[in-house]
């Protein structure tokens, strides 16, 4: 571990983004703060993603102990046509783990006190080397750097880029979790060991297996997860969909139990419809499925003195590409070893990250627009449903 205790940063954002970020900068003996606006742990957020040799680089960077099996293998890739007949199957191994999965093991690898629930960033100063982070609660913290890791409607891109908003892309990913053992024998039968896809007139719902709640990666124990892309219109279709149980009018998310039983139902209904058996049997044994919008951005910089955007934050790259977190945590690792090697020139450090990491943002940012138009066409997000 480099000497670099003099130095501090302040990480706003408390899910993979902060964390990757928090354990890699204290690999190299950086003191960390992480601020994160949700009170509540995170650890129930999200659903599957598929395993990139990044977020492995990130724990092996950051020292940070896992479970030597952080996924679950599947052996083919296949296609099905909606009466449930393979179109095309062939080997091509790889692995799917849980998001809880990933926080679980990094929220352990850190210190509790490093850790700040329930506050979240108001604006900063800046003045020469040091910024100060102005919190929610009052406090005003200085460091040498603030990093907002805080995800696609980040408060710190909001104060250094004030104009800028993440575009829909026109359609929502409907997601469910199923318990292994709830699904039939012959949905098992076909599903198991593959990572499965159907793709429609504008629509594509894939499933793939990842480890049980507590991470078990054994079978009987782990979890199907879905995932069906589907065209919906800005206006009344979007806003009843996101539109929860309480009533409450969501931007970004219906989490798992806010979905009203009428948008439920109609999901429901609808795979009935246009699906696989198999496929359909997943979308009705979800019991809480959710629903999360599909957006785009793209930062025109990513370095403004010495607050930095990270992750989503910086740029938003459609779920197609597979490589959310991997991205948060390429990102983090290249931010850590660039300043380990600046010998105290952060600037010169900051501005060489920037330079590749923006490069490579815009490499995934494209490859998502380009994998989603094979898959949903072009989607008009402004006409009817």
């Amino acid at each position: 571990m480099a000497d670099q205790t003099s130095h501090r940063a302040i990480v706003i954002g408390g899910s993979l983004g902060g964390l990757f970020t928090a354990a890699s900068l204290r690999a190299i003996g950086w003191q960390v703060d992480v601020y994160e606006r949700s009170v509540n742990e995170l650890d129930s957020r999200g659903g599957g993603l598929v395993m990139q040799p990044d977020l492995l680089e990130a724990f092996r960077f950051a020292g940070i102990a896992h479970a030597p099996q952080l996924g679950v293998p599947s052996r083919d890739r296949q296609f099905l046509d909606a009466s449930g007949a393979v179109l095309f199957r062939q080997r091509m191994p790889q692995a799917q783990t849980a998001w809880s999965v990933l926080y679980n093991t990094l929220r352990a690898g850190l210190p509790d006190d490093i850790i700040h629930p329930g506050i979240a960033l108001s604006d900063f100063t800046q003045d020469g080397d040091t910024v100060e982070a102005i919190l929610s609660n009052g406090q005003r913290v200085r460091a040498d750097l603030l990093i907002g890791a805080d995800g696609p409607h980040s408060a710190t891109r909001s104060l250094v880029l004030p104009d800028d908003h993440p575009d829909y892309a026109g359609y929502v990913a409907w997601r469910g979790l199923v318990p292994e053992r709830s699904l039939d024998a012959a949905a098992t039968a076909q599903l198991v060991d593959a990572f499965t896809f159907q793709t429609g007139d504008a629509h594509q719902l894939l499933t793939y297996l990842i480890p049980g709640e507590d991470g078990s990666t054994e079978p009987g124990e782990r979890r199907w997860n879905w995932v069906w892309y589907r065209p919906l219109a800005v206006g009344a279709p979007l806003d009843a969909a996101m539109t929860d149980r309480a009533g409450v009018q969501r931007t970004l998310s219906v989490p798992p139990g806010a979905l009203t039983d009428e948008n439920r139902d109609r999901l429901r209904a609808d795979a009935s419809k246009q699906l696989a058996p198999a496929l359909a049997s997943l979308v009705h044994a979800a019991d809480e499925p959710f629903l999360q919008i599909i957006q785009d951005y793209r930062a025109p910089r990513l370095v403004f003195g010495r607050v930095v955007l990270l992750g989503d934050a910086a740029f938003i790259a459609r779920p197609h590409t597979g490589a959310g977190a991997s991205k948060a945590a390429a990102n983090a690792v290249a931010l850590a070893q660039r300043l380990r090697g600046a010998d105290g020139a952060i600037d010169d450090a900051l501005a060489q990250w920037q330079a590749q990491e923006w490069r490579n943002g815009m490499r995934l940012y494209e490859l998502g627009i380009g994998l989603g138009a094979q898959v949903m066409g072009k989607v008009d997000r402004h006409a009817a449903a």
